[in-house]
């Protein structure tokens, strides 16, 4: 592969992270293949541009992305491991924020045709900071 497919291929994926950050289909019916599979980190999959682009309008009447950081890109063959930070904020008042990867395939047309999401708490801790006897927290990651 070409330093020039990886270019386009960020450029794509820069796309479509604005397209949430802007609330705006600026081309999903292009960026996604008719048969892709989008599966998110805590549990939802969606099979079709068609099904992406309804769940896409649907989630921005609930809620906004508020950040969606990209802080780097791995490239091999028709894959792409994308590193980044999110934050979003429900109409229910509900705030999410948390760090993640998307595992991304290509196909031959250019297009996403699997994209899947892994999600990281952001408040990490070290459950053995006071001895021996781990100390686990009581909370819910809210995306898992």
């Amino acid at each position: 592969m070409s330093t020039a497919v990886f270019m386009h291929r960020e450029v794509q994926i820069r796309q479509w992270f604005s397209m949430w950050l802007d609330k705006q289909d600026t081309g999903i019916g292009d960026l996604f293949a008719p048969d892709a599979v989008y599966i998110e980190s805590w549990g939802p999959e969606y099979h079709g541009s068609g099904k992406i682009k309804l769940w896409f309008d649907e989630w921005n009447t609930r809620g906004a992305v508020e950040r969606w950081d990209i802080r780097q890109y791995f490239h091999r063959g028709n894959q792409t491991v994308v590193e980044w930070a999110f934050r979003c904020a429900m109409t229910n008042d509900t705030v999410q924020s948390f760090d993640g990867l998307s595992l991304i395939r290509w196909n031959k047309a250019g297009q996403i045709c699997f994209l899947q999401e892994f999600g990281c708490n952001e408040n990490r801790y070290d459950p053995y900071d006071n001895g021996k006897t781990p100390v686990f927290r009581e909370e819910q990651a809210l995306w898992l």
